[in-house]
């Protein structure tokens, strides 16, 4: 079985099945609230491959202009030194759910450093030091995260 792929990374086999079976949904805000209680702004989850494909295309900008450092968005490949949380590896990245909001430049990603099968998800974080992005983990693994949601 092939994976549909986002920026060359394999989505994971139950977010792929969800997908198809129309079950990757937003559980609704007071259920995400539980899920990640700092997470403060509204969000969607991208319906497919191609719109993550799309959203993901902000991060090729941050990454690769120094004037939108504190969105912490890095490229592993040209870093000197490996890139870490609170930074977040553009390429090694998918995000998922993106701001509600129009200018809201928040989100949650697939973070494909811990586990290229089922990635840890990660989401921006603005609240803790608002004018400096800080990525944080909201589950150790995307189907630690889907339980938590009850998808």
């Amino acid at each position: 079985m092939v994976h549909p792929t986002v920026r060359g990374l394999a989505l994971p086999t139950q977010l792929t099945s969800l997908i198809d079976r129309g079950l990757w949904a937003h559980p609704g805000d007071a259920v995400l609230a539980e899920v990640i209680p700092w997470f403060e702004s509204p969000l969607d989850f991208l319906p497919g491959p191609r719109q993550m494909e799309w959203e993901c295309q902000s991060m090729d900008m941050f990454a690769d202009d120094p004037s939108y450092d504190f969105f912490r968005e890095s490229r592993g490949s040209t870093a000197t030194v490996p890139v870490e949380l609170p930074w977040l590896d553009v390429e090694l990245a998918v995000l998922i759910a993106v701001g509600r909001t129009p200018g809201d430049d928040v989100a949650l990603a697939l973070d494909y450093r811990s586990d290229p099968a089922d990635p840890r998800v990660v989401g921006s974080d603005f609240w803790t030091a608002p004018r400096l992005c800080r990525w944080r983990v909201v589950a150790p693994t995307f189907s630690a995260f889907v339980t938590r949601l009850g998808l």
